[in-house]
């Protein structure tokens, strides 16, 4: 019935016009006082042909309206002129024109972003890579200090690795060229690196680390696991000024990071893990960029871990990772 509609709405003109010829043709007949039986027979076989005619051209019309219906729905790059119904009309041509024109822009367009894009992402790559030379030597040079300040010094080294690190990570999470190898790997031995990386700033705050060897093993990427532990545990420092910060597992594989921080506030919850979102702590913590978490989630999705945080204000966090799997995922 929508489409019987829309036909009418086109063609009232025409159907107007031949309302309108067959009425003076009537009136003619009239005016002159001849007789109307002998323009009904005529006017019988013209009406037929005219409902045969509307008929076929209502046919066309429901055909080229499905056809350009389901166009509608298909990616414009893929919209070749071969799929398009047959211009019937000048106008259709006309229209079928500059579809392609437009489509042909778009993809100059999107040639041009993809490849100011590649050379940001190559440009950015470079320079994080660059980058970790000086921080390398800074940290050497500090090797051999033992004083608060090359301690802080130490801190702030670690902090400006990770903010590096994270610039890679954001890089390559869309990449096609990402590598995901998954392969059994000891929990611990990620777990210890990453305390391992945090242990001066665990000393010099005085923050007291409750872990114990979990004993198990997850199917994973070990690298980009790593990259998701060593961000938490970033995180429960970052925002735990004084207390304790635990590991332990939960039944299935449940990794859990709780601190007892300051926590997060329960406004703030849903929004955790948007990209820039920092929330109330983010106010008053001006470090805080709101892609950490955004990050270990993206990460976690593509890793096939599921990724939960519970918070108190002022009593601490919990952030739990499952990384238990039913099955062995595809390298």
């Amino acid at each position: 019935m929508h489409i019987l509609s829309a036909y009418l709405r086109q063609r009232w003109g025409l159907i107007a016009a031949l309302v309108a010829s067959t009425g003076l043709l009537l009136l003619s007949f009239a005016l002159f006082r001849l007789n109307i039986s002998a323009v009904i027979y005529p006017a019988l076989l013209s009406a037929a042909v005219w409902a045969a005619f509307f008929l076929v051209d209502f046919v066309r019309f429901r055909r080229k309206h499905r056809c350009l219906s389901a166009l509608a729905n298909l990616p414009s790059i893929v919209l070749e002129p071969r799929l398009f119904p047959e211009a019937e009309t000048l106008e259709d041509q006309d229209y079928q024109a500059i579809i392609q024109n437009l489509r042909q822009e778009q993809t100059r367009l999107q040639t041009k972003m993809n490849l100011r894009y590649d050379n940001m992402v190559e440009y950015y790559t470079t320079w994080a890579h660059q980058i970790k030379t000086p921080i390398a030597s800074m940290r050497l040079n500090l090797q051999g200090e033992d004083t608060p300040l090359s301690h802080q010094l130490n801190t702030d080294l670690l902090r400006v690795e990770q903010y590096v690190e994270m610039v890679l990570v954001f890089l390559r999470l869309d990449s096609d060229s990402t590598d995901y190898v998954f392969k059994s790997c000891d929990l611990d031995t990620i777990l210890r690196n990453a305390v391992k990386k945090f242990a001066d700033e665990f000393i010099r705050r005085r923050l007291k680390l409750n872990y114990q060897p979990l004993n198990v093993s997850v199917v994973t990427d070990q690298k980009w696991l790593s990259f998701v532990v060593e961000q938490l545990l970033s995180n429960a420092l970052k925002y735990t000024p004084s207390g304790s910060i635990t590991i332990y597992l939960e039944p299935k594989q449940t990794l859990c990071i709780r601190d007892t921080g300051i926590g997060i506030a329960p406004e703030d919850m849903p929004r955790i893990f948007e990209k820039g979102f920092t929330g109330y702590n983010g106010r008053q913590h001006q470090s805080a960029s709101g892609i950490g978490l955004y990050l270990c989630k993206r990460v976690c999705t593509n890793l096939g871990h599921e990724l939960s945080l519970t918070s108190s204000p002022e009593r601490g966090t919990t952030v739990r990772l499952n990384l238990y799997r039913t099955e062995q995922p595809r390298e």
